[in-house]
């Protein structure tokens, strides 16, 4: 955790969305939802970045290694 955002560090590189790809494919994975379930809402060029997942999603999750 990073104050109230989650910092993830990525290996893909910030070229042709790719960065973005590899983040929602992340998050849905860790969350165990389809990756069409993560949207990317906004940030899609910048290094933070807002992004929405069904409300019935374990936060949780995303905290354990």
């Amino acid at each position: 955790m990073h104050g109230e955002a989650l910092k993830i560090r990525l290996a893909a590189p910030p070229v042709d969305g790719k960065a973005n790809e590899v983040l929602i494919g992340f998050l849905a994975e860790r969350l165990a939802l389809r990756v069409s379930q993560v949207r990317l809402v906004r940030g899609h060029t910048s290094r933070e970045k807002t992004l929405s997942v069904p409300a019935d999603a374990d936060p949780q999750a995303l905290l354990e290694r």
